[in-house]
């Protein structure tokens, strides 16, 4: 999928949205918007991209009840604002948009929820991103940390050169909500991999102990379920730059998904699954064999990481055989563990011995 990033071709694809409805309406019919179904039944993987993709099924969302007429009504009001701010050179927080709604009469939305799926909609439709539409996230972006060098744009126009271990106090360089070229401009490093992080205390262990200046590596923290930004930021630097990433995260269900998300995409955003995701991350850690080598301090499964578990057996982002051996091993000792459990040996143990043993048989150390 190639970026639009062209103001005006962003414009014109959402007026097809419009003329859809309108040459229904001129028929005499009810006004519809058609849409990939997205659901996981509607996930495929896409070989050459080496991502999961929507499918071919499509729905149908058509003006038949006052609730779905309200839906296309809110759609017109969502394509009419970004027109604006497009023109206007503006952007909006989804949050100020779902508040702007307000003075929309029987078009505004009813929960913040509504509005974010809206926008979503609307990329999957145009085929554009929601930086096209000038929509930010709530959620900042990354952390990052190691000798890596780019230009921003700041806000007053200026392009400024940062280094993000020479230009950087110990908190890293924080990753803007919009990270493409118009913005972010990748210029050079020296750093052999790419580390993703899950945990902020963990990120800020590795960085007091130096582990991205003694093992030459960039430092990523992901917050959690990293944002889009997050994500994106991954996918250039392992592409323009030829980087591996390794991904480390805790060991549980919930962060197997983010492994998932951060390799082949989410079922949330699989419309855009080429443009986020980096096929060729690998996953470093927590394992569950981690848990029985390591000896590690580790929790009882609960009976929703048990289901999680169970439904990961089925997912396609999980077919492979090192993960299926995993998540049966998960289900089998019944234990979870989280990074910090590593601090049982000593808090220099992650860097002086779990990490480089696991780079090691990477190829990485």
């Amino acid at each position: 999928m190639a970026r639009v990033n062209d103001p005006e071709l962003t414009k014109a694809r959402l007026h097809l949205v419009v003329e859809e409805m309108y040459d229904r309406i001129v028929k005499g019919e009810p006004p519809t918007m058609t849409l990939p179904v997205r659901t996981k039944n509607n996930i495929g993987f896409d070989s050459k991209l080496g991502v999961y993709k929507y499918g071919k099924k499509r729905s149908t969302r058509d003006a038949t009840s006052l609730g779905s007429a309200k839906n296309l009504l809110r759609a017109l009001h969502v394509v009419e604002f970004i027109e604006e701010m497009i023109e206007a050179g503006k952007s909006s927080t989804l949050r100020e948009m779902y508040y702007i709604s307000e003075g929309w009469g029987l078009g505004k939305f009813g929960s913040q929820n509504e509005s974010n799926n809206l926008a979503e909609d609307l990329e999957v439709v145009t085929s554009c991103l929601r930086e096209d539409f000038k929509l930010r996230p709530e959620e900042d972006g990354a952390r990052m940390i190691g000798d890596i060098t780019v230009d921003e744009l700041n806000r007053r126009g200026q392009w400024m050169r940062i280094n993000a271990r020479d230009d950087v106090g110990d908190s890293g360089y924080g990753v803007p909500y919009n990270v493409e070229s118009e913005k972010i401009r990748l210029i050079e490093h020296d750093v052999k991999f790419l580390m993703a992080i899950e945990t902020g205390g963990m990120f800020d262990r590795l960085i007091e102990n130096g582990f991205d200046e003694e093992y030459n590596c960039g430092l990523i923290h992901l917050k959690g379920q990293p944002a889009r930004s997050t994500r994106r930021i991954i996918k250039r630097m392992n592409e323009e730059w030829d980087i591996p990433v390794v991904v480390f995260l805790d060991g549980d269900p919930w962060s197997f998904r983010i492994f998932a998300s951060i390799a082949y995409g989410a079922i949330k955003t699989a419309h855009i699954s080429e443009y986020l995701a980096t096929p060729s991350a690998t996953y470093l850690g927590i394992t569950a064999d981690d848990i029985l080598a390591y000896d590690l301090p580790s929790d009882d499964l609960s009976k929703k990481d048990i289901e999680a578990l169970n439904a990961e057996l089925s997912d396609p982002r999980f077919a492979d055989g090192w993960w299926q051996d995993q998540i049966n091993m998960m289900l089998e000792v019944n234990q979870k563990a989280e990074q910090q459990s590593l601090a049982k040996y000593g808090l220099d143990f992650v860097t002086d011995t779990y990490l480089p043993e696991k780079l090691g048989e990477m190829g990485l150390s």
